[in-house]
């Protein structure tokens, strides 16, 4: 699944122009750390967090993105429209990027943009990468999105969002994730304590993900991929 395919540059055009026309500009009114007291294991980050955009790489409506990369302290950001309505829904959102970047701000920082402008409040996450595979091969993937959907959960009352009405939404590898959190939130690493905030998302939106199905067979799902009793309401768009 290659990440600039013709048909998923096409789709990111077409929210790259939802963004632009947005009623509202997103704001960010807030970022937190995922893990305060660090990542409960290290990280494969062989340097700090940059941009790994280059001059000569393909522009998406006419402008370059941003590929962050060495992320190995998670964090989200928290974007509340200005028209907020008292017990709004909230979206936590999951750029794409093959584990290995994230698109940060034509998959986030637009999609919040957007999001604000229908009067739902986003939560952008920027989760660990660059990973060589994801669950159920490795964990820290899983464990960021659960801690983020936890996080949004515990300050709901704070920030002014309905605990029972938190989704998430992923692109590519980040819809990956999003399916993965939904089909496993109660995932613990052996050893860790029990957490009394629930990581299930109330519904999911998943757009071209990937890593779904088991390549080259393509009516087989991954491991980990396949629906379970806690799955949410899910929305799936793919090309």
């Amino acid at each position: 699944m290659e990440y600039h395919a013709s048909v998923r540059n096409k789709l990111l055009f077409s929210f790259a122009l939802l963004a632009a026309t947005s009623a509202y500009a997103s704001a960010q009114q807030l970022t937190m750390p995922l893990w305060p007291n660090g990542t409960p294991e290290g990280t494969p980050a062989t340097g700090t967090e940059h941009d790994t955009t280059k001059p000569s790489d393909d522009l998406i409506a006419g402008k370059p993105i941003q590929r962050l990369t060495d992320i190995s302290q998670p964090s989200l950001a928290l974007y509340k429209p200005a028209n907020l309505k008292a017990d709004a829904p909230a979206i936590v959102v999951f750029p794409g990027g093959g584990y290995r970047i994230l698109a940060y701000d034509l998959e986030g920082t637009e999609v919040c943009s957007w999001l604000n402008s229908i009067s739902v409040t986003c939560v952008l996450v920027k989760y660990r990468v660059p990973f060589k595979g994801h669950y159920p091969e490795r964990f820290e993937d899983l464990e960021d999105a659960q801690q983020a959907v936890r996080l949004t959960r515990a300050h709901a009352k704070e920030w002014q969002i309905d605990p029972h009405k938190i989704g998430v939404l992923g692109f590519s590898a980040g819809g990956h994730l999003a399916v993965t959190v939904g089909n496993h939130s109660d995932y613990q690493r052996p050893g860790s304590p029990p957490n009394a905030v629930s990581a299930r998302p109330d519904f999911a939106v998943i757009i071209y993900p990937g890593y779904l199905v088991m390549e080259p067979v393509l009516d087989k799902l991954s491991p980990g991929s396949a629906p379970t009793a806690s799955t949410p309401p899910t929305f799936l768009l793919q090309a």
